[in-house]
């Protein structure tokens, strides 16, 4: 949630307890708008849903206790912090959207359905960058799922229904309109969101925003406030967005965004000038990365593109939301001004190289469950001095592991640094995951080469 006071703007994400936090196909014709929603309640209430989370909080004692073991002090003791969200079924399988932020760096997941049962869940791939994250649990009889709708087609001043769990109340109903379109709150690079009046608290993170119709046109995620409580300004990742992100995290456990290799500025009145180009409209090419499809196509510092696949773009926002939604290997057009000549360039897109996260909770290994037991992120810079690092040094580092799970069974440790699996160097945790699935296709171990307080060693985990 944004909280917003006179002297400051501040915009966080708050889930519960936790300081993180939440916050239609064409129009409905007159004829259409009920005189109440409690028919569209009374349909999609099963399909939303509350989510309690823990998380066991690491700080830097917990990281000196198991990098210097024979510290004095002795052990820190674990700290465990509870949040609360929302989210709902997007399949009768068992997929349930919600925010990333409610999930993030949890140990535990628990859903609760409006009947008050409760399954365990699981993270099948979260995406930091929109906020969107995908649960996975068993799936229930008649378990009742949503419908996407059209978050272009709608429009300010048309209905919006928000229901979730804001303060714990579960099934809470609040109704308004839709405030505005393509809101940039600058919390990601992928602002779009949609504003909306209907009252979004505390809980409602990564709850549904239904259009009259009963289609899910938004993912509550933030809301503007000085005090924490709702005034009216909310924001929802709008179903263009999720529903991508939704099927890509379903498919596959990651995202794939489109890049064309330039650092942008925007287009002030000056620089217009100096240019000789006509108005400030478009993206400025600041530089252009080696290699790279811009580079490949011919674009130059210095040059502005102003359209691309046939649309305008107004600023370096527009420019960064359209390439990043098209599909690495697709073809794009762009239109450049250069010394105020217009040309059409051709590119190919590319695979933006983001940070990836790793796309699961430390999960209980259950029956079945063929996942590691690890928790993994990129080394964390603070640390490498502590961890005995040479520099250059890249891998994976290992943030939590899960009791009994393949990886703790031979072995691992959190504080780990996972140099190679397979004899093949890692710098990302789908690395990993990429190798263990090998790993388990060819039924044999997988082999690690870590680094563990300066002391290289192999632990091979055996595929169950």
């Amino acid at each position: 949630m944004a909280y917003i006071s006179r002297k400051r703007l501040c915009i966080s994400f708050v889930a519960g307890s936790l300081m993180l936090s939440a916050g239609g196909f064409a129009p409905v014709s007159a004829q259409e708008i009920p005189n109440d929603f409690s028919a569209i309640v009374r349909q999609k209430l099963p399909a939303v849903v509350a989510i309690t989370t823990r998380q066991i909080i690491q700080d830097q004692t917990m990281l000196d206790d198991y990098l210097n073991p024979f510290d004095s002090r002795g052990p820190a003791q674990p700290q465990v912090r509870e949040a609360l969200g929302s989210g709902f079924v997007v399949s009768t399988e068992g997929y349930i959207v919600t925010n990333n932020h409610v999930v993030a760096d949890s140990t535990e997941i628990r859903v609760v359905f409006s009947d008050k049962e409760t399954s365990p869940a699981r993270i099948v791939g979260r995406d930091p960058a929109t906020d969107i994250a995908v649960l996975k649990v068993d799936p229930r009889p008649n378990m009742t799922a949503t419908a996407w709708g059209d978050s272009d087609a709608m429009q300010p001043g048309a209905w919006t229904i928000a229901i979730g769990s804001p303060f714990g109340l579960g099934g809470t109903v609040t109704v308004g309109v839709l405030s505005a379109r393509s809101r940039d709150i600058k919390a990601g690079p992928y602002d779009d969101f949609l504003q909306t009046d209907a009252s979004i608290n505390r809980g409602n993170s990564g709850g549904p925003l239904f259009n009259a119709r009963g289609e899910v046109i938004g993912v509550n995620t933030a809301i503007v406030s000085p005090s924490g409580g709702s005034i009216g300004i909310g924001f929802a990742v709008p179903s263009r967005t999720a529903q991508s992100v939704v099927d890509q995290l379903i498919s596959t456990g990651r995202i794939e965004r489109g890049f064309i290799g330039v650092r942008l500025q925007e287009v002030t009145p000056s620089i217009a000038e100096a240019l000789a180009i006509s108005g400030s409209k478009g993206a400025l090419v600041a530089s252009v990365e080696p290699g790279s499809p811009a580079e490949k196509a011919g674009l130059q510092s210095g040059d502005v593109i102003t359209r691309f696949n046939g649309k305008d773009v107004q600023n370096v926002h527009d420019l960064t939301l359209a390439a990043a939604s098209q599909k690495p290997g697709s073809n794009a057009t762009l239109t450049r001004n250069r010394g105020g000549n217009q040309q059409e360039v051709a590119l190919t897109i590319g695979q933006r190289k983001d940070e990836e996260v790793q796309t699961g909770a430390v999960p209980s290994p259950e029956a079945g469950d063929q996942r590691l037991g690890m928790s993994l992120s990129p080394i964390p810079d603070e640390a490498r001095q502590q961890l005995g690092l040479q520099p250059g040094t890249t891998g994976v580092f290992v943030q939590e592991v899960a009791p009994n799970s393949p990886a703790a069974e031979n072995g691992l440790r959190p504080g780990d640094v996972i140099v190679s699996a397979n004899n093949h160097n890692v710098t990302r945790p789908s690395d990993i995951q990429q190798e263990w699935t090998k790993s388990r296709q060819q039924k044999k171990p997988i082999l690690f080469r870590i680094e563990r307080q300066g002391q290289s060693l192999f632990v091979a985990v055996a595929v169950s």
